[in-house]
């Protein structure tokens, strides 16, 4: 049987997302040079990170983790990171 058109391509648009996902991660790693974790697994780490590294108060979920500061981009009034 005759392969598909386009079936072909496949590897290679696989190969283009992980790339762009590896930059994209890349990214993400430089932007926290301070060595303070932006997640923590508990509400009540986040909290603490928030008054102690953050200059902020409270914590808000990104998925199944937390993250310093009630809102965010709080940090100081500045934004934290951009994603």
């Amino acid at each position: 049987m005759p392969p598909r058109p386009g079936v072909k391509r496949l590897p290679h648009l696989f190969s283009l997302i992980a790339i762009a996902s590896g930059i994209q991660l890349l990214g993400v790693a430089q932007a926290n040079t301070s060595g303070v974790p932006a997640m923590y697994a508990t509400k009540a780490e986040a909290e603490t990170a928030a008054k102690k590294h953050f200059n902020c108060t409270g914590a808000h979920q990104m998925g199944n983790q937390w993250m310093p500061c009630a809102t965010h981009g709080q940090s100081n009034g500045q934004p934290q990171h951009n994603h």
